[in-house]
């Protein structure tokens, strides 16, 4: 009966619930797929090959600010309000905008073609096809963000799904049929597929809207997203710069090695982005009604969950280099404990950023991110360098240090007038439990070769869990109904 009632109980929710719901479980299938897939692929590739797809990506993160302005995200959810009557007429012009940078982006390509290709050492089709799949995918993104808007979520979900799984297959089965160029061949395929879909909804955007070159729409899309491009671009930096960097001074081998050590220890991100979308309308509920004390406990309980996960990543981080990549990329697990660890620091600054947006003052989030991406970039220049691709890990670690730091400032000087905001965190517990994990990282660190005692200290932690287990489970109700409040 409870699984018949949670069925019923779907049917009758609302449009935003189940498109909320699909994208979600979309989400996390794509995440599952990636994971999965990885193995596979970096066994059948070398380190060099399966490098081409960690420079390629990091490149087309890094160009697509450039030939997309990120407009399918910024002014987009804004337009689609503004210009509710003439949506698709919005989406044709922008995509005519995208289209103008892409061919920009080709001029600029073929006139410095030397100096692109000796710093990224990617092969002249690769950077070729970049092009047409930047623009494509931001076809098909602004085409998936109306559908959105208006929670047509089925066709989304479709989609999405269809591509990824196609793009995967038709991958794998590339590499599996030839011999040579496996690393090129791969990302080919992928992009291909990519390219084939979103040019299916480009098309469809240019002849429905009909407007490409609307003078009112250029000028809204471009006032509003040229200001916010040193933010997306320093995130982007600051994301994808160490794969890039490390590409450049020590070769696709090691950046490979460390990209796959890099997506072991993040897999948690999207833990804390589910987290903190369920967290911030409560938070913003209660700080409108001026009751902000329980945030408090909450926000601390969310950090010490949140800490004691990221260590359950750190803690396997030998075996799971091992089971996702192989004995081709053993020394990479000493990447996962500074990178894992760095998440408790975004936690952090998301608490603060959260505050920051509340009082609409988004650009102070800009000047946090440019700081801690240029910070990123001078360290990775000279520590890579000297220490390898490992030391990357560490500069990613003291980055983010860099931009809760600077986040929680802003956020002190925005609120230093309101006595209510002023212990909205319990900032000494935090800075405890953050001192605190810093340590059990650091020992769990040092204990990578010895095996069996850190997997005893795992089966000790696990046999207390369960203990303890009526008291978790009280805790955790607790929480759940105060976010209910």
């Amino acid at each position: 009966m409870g699984f018949l009632a949670k069925v019923k109980n779907l049917k009758n929710a609302s449009k935003e619930v189940k498109a909320s719901t699909a994208y979600m479980f979309c989400s996390i299938l794509q995440k599952c797929l990636t994971m999965l897939t990885m193995p596979l692929f970096t066994r059948l590739l070398t380190t060099e090959d399966y490098g081409y797809s960690t420079v390629y990506t990091s490149t087309m993160a890094v160009m697509i600010i450039f030939t997309s302005l990120q407009l399918p995200y910024g002014s987009f959810s804004k337009a689609m309000i503004k210009y509710e009557k003439d949506r698709d007429g919005y989406i044709s012009s922008v995509c005519a905008i995208c289209t103008f940078l892409t061919l920009l982006y080709y001029v600029v390509y073929i006139l410095f073609k030397s100096v692109f290709n000796r710093f990224l050492d990617l092969p002249e089709s690769l950077m070729l096809i970049m092009g047409i799949e930047m623009l494509m995918t931001t076809a098909q993104q602004f085409w998936m963000g109306k559908q959105r808007f208006e929670y047509h979520y089925k066709l989304v979900v479709a989609i999405t799904l269809i591509t990824s799984i196609v793009s995967v297959g038709v991958s794998l089965a590339a590499v599996l049929a030839v011999r040579e160029n496996k690393g090129v061949i791969k990302v080919l395929c992928s992009a291909g597929v990519l390219t084939a879909a979103g040019t299916i909804l480009y098309i469809h955007e240019l002849i429905k809207g009909k407007k490409p070159f609307r003078k009112e729409y250029w000028k809204y899309a471009l006032s509003f997203n040229i200001p916010l491009v040193p933010y997306y671009l320093s995130q982007v930096i600051f994301n994808q710069s160490d794969r890039l960097m490390i590409n450049s001074l020590r070769g696709r081998g090691d950046a490979a090695k460390y990209n796959v050590a890099y997506a072991l220890a993040l897999v948690l991100t999207f833990v804390l982005n589910a987290v903190n979308n369920s967290y911030v309308p409560w938070l913003y509920r209660k700080i409108k009604n001026r009751n902000t004390g329980a945030n408090r406990g909450i926000s601390l309980a969310i950090a010490g969950c949140m800490a004691f996960l990221i260590l359950g990543v750190v803690s396997l981080g030998p075996e799971l280099i091992l089971i996702f990549g192989g004995r081709k990329y053993v020394g990479a697990e000493w990447v996962i404990p500074p990178v894992s660890l760095s998440l408790l620091l975004l936690l952090y600054a998301q608490f603060f950023i959260n505050i920051e947006f509340f009082y609409e003052q988004k650009y102070k989030l800009v000047g946090a991110s440019v700081l801690a991406a240029i910070v990123n970039v001078v360290l990775n220049y000279f520590c890579i360098r000297r220490y390898g691709y490992v030391a990357a890990g560490y500069t990613t670690l003291f980055s983010y240090f860099i931009f809760a730091y600077c986040n929680y400032i802003s956020m002190k000087k925005l609120s230093k007038d309101d006595d209510c905001m002023e212990k909205i965190y319990d900032y000494k517990a935090l800075l405890i439990l953050l001192a605190v994990f810093m340590a059990a990282g650091a020992v769990l660190t040092l204990l990578y070769p010895f095996r069996w005692v850190r997997f005893t200290l795992i089966a000790a932690v696990l046999a207390s869990g369960f203990v303890f287990r009526n008291k978790l489970m009280v805790f955790f109700k607790q929480y759940k109904n105060t976010l209910k409040e």
